[in-house]
């Protein structure tokens, strides 16, 4: 609670946290916005391979040219200003920089960039949590042993879900299952960066911002960043995902403590103490009453008859029992909260979230009847989607992680909503992310079958 205060004293000390950023999509452009005007964190660098786009997103954002006009890296860190540079490694490699924030969205530059910034000292925050859910444990452990912190992103939902899961078991309640809402309904998993607009009703004003990335939204609706989003979550958290991946119940939040618990309990979990999302549509398309679209829960039980008389009480919503009860926050705001995991990081050594082990990933699953020869195209496209298992069933079943599926070439037929494995793609192993995912994939196999 006193983040701020301990924020201040170090910018009266010794100048502000140093950031510098990779990636300058809509989430970057979110945080920049915030930056601004903080006194307490200095970007010394934004780093895209599109300089003019960086650029671009600095001047929508608030910033004046005079601001962003250093020519180099070491003339932003003497001045205060900040340099624009299509070099993520000059930017990471920089004596200056304390954080590094991962804001690319591309799971294999993502997870170069992050094993690099452990590499040189830098506390990373991964906004790119396409990486994470693929070799995120690793990367936890790496930082660790490197005396850094690897953080979730605060104001991404998965940080969250997990600060709700930590204060339920804080204070003493039982979690039953945690997550966030969406708009689904099962056809959207067939959705292609042609269809997604239709799907969304965006302005062709909105769209004309250059924010807007068919490809990113199309995962967002094809279920494909939830299953990314929750496998993260339940790698922070511990919970473990259903069999069955994510079931998307349309829920609304006076609902949750009735439905979002064990199926033999009255609800719809297979499995207690688990993710899963919650749909703002009901199945014919309909609107959820009192939906959770845009927010987060979590859903506990109460462990004495004290407890669950006070929900009473105190008029806590609970399921039919009064044992059941839930918390949630109707929506984040994306960038514009990262200050918090920054100074999280740099202030009190802590991230706002951060893979505990190998629990859930996120599985490359057919679209559509594929061919061999055919060339896949990785989240949001045409070609496949992301679903969530837990990391045993994926490991026992050699899936493909979604992370890995984009440029990979199919050496045999995989038919419509199949799992995509190792064995049916040609594998590139010298690619620095395939590397390191065999590498989290020994390590936690050993884990699982010595369990």
């Amino acid at each position: 609670m006193n983040l701020f205060s301990l924020l201040q004293a170090r910018t009266a000390r010794s100048g502000p946290i140093r950031v510098g950023v990779i990636g300058a999509g809509k989430f970057a452009s979110m945080f920049l916005t915030q930056a601004v005007g903080s006194a307490g964190i200095h970007v010394v660098g934004v780093a895209d391979i599109d300089v003019q786009k960086a650029k671009g997103s600095l001047d929508r954002t608030g910033w004046p040219a005079e601001r962003y006009a250093a020519a180099t890296l070491d003339e932003a860190a003497k001045t205060g200003g900040t340099a624009v540079t299509d070099s993520a490694d000059a930017l990471i490699a920089h004596p200056a920089i304390e954080v590094v924030l991962e804001i690319t969205g591309n799971p294999i530059v993502g997870t170069y960039h992050a094993v690099t910034a452990i590499d040189h000292g830098k506390h990373v925050v991964m906004v790119n949590v396409e990486a994470d859910c693929m070799v995120g444990p690793l990367l936890q452990r790496r930082a660790q042993a490197a005396g850094v912190v690897y953080s979730m992103a605060y104001g991404d939902q998965p940080a969250l879900i997990s600060e709700l899961v930590d204060w339920c078991r804080t204070v003493g309640f039982d979690v039953v299952a945690a997550g966030k809402g969406t708009k689904y309904l099962p056809e959207y998993n067939y959705s292609t960066p042609d269809t997604v607009w239709d799907y969304y009703g965006f302005t062709a004003e909105q769209l004309a911002t250059g924010d807007f990335n068919p490809k990113m939204f199309n995962s967002f609706l094809d279920g494909t960043k939830s299953a990314i989003e929750m496998a993260a979550v339940a790698n922070g958290t511990g919970l473990i995902p259903q069999d069955e991946g994510l079931q998307f119940t349309p829920v609304g939040v006076d609902e949750l403590p009735q439905m979002l618990k064990e199926r033999e309990k009255g609800g719809t979990l297979s499995r207690r103490g688990t993710v899963e999302l919650i749909s703002s549509l009901n199945r014919d398309g309909s609107e959820v009453e009192r939906d959770l679209r845009w927010g987060v829960y979590v859903t506990f039980e109460a462990t004495t008859d004290y407890a669950a008389a006070c929900f009473a009480e105190y008029g806590v919503k609970t399921d039919d029992s009064g044992r059941y009860g839930s918390l949630y926050r109707p929506y984040h705001m994306i960038g514009l909260e990262l200050p918090i995991s920054i100074a999280s990081a740099v202030l009190r050594g802590e991230a706002t979230g951060s893979p505990t082990g190998f629990r859930g990933d996120v599985v490359t699953t057919a679209k559509k009847d594929l061919k061999a020869g055919e060339t896949l195209d990785g989240e949001g496209g045409y070609t496949v989607f992301g679903k969530l298992a837990p990391a045993a069933t994926s490991l026992a079943g050699n899936a493909l992680p979604l992370g890995l599926a984009h440029g990979a070439k199919l050496i045999r037929d995989v038919p419509k909503d199949r799992t995509v494995s190792w064995d049916d793609v040609e594998v590139d192993e010298t690619q620095f992310a395939t590397r390191i995912r065999r590498e989290l994939e020994a390590e936690f196999r050993a884990e699982h079958e010595n369990a």
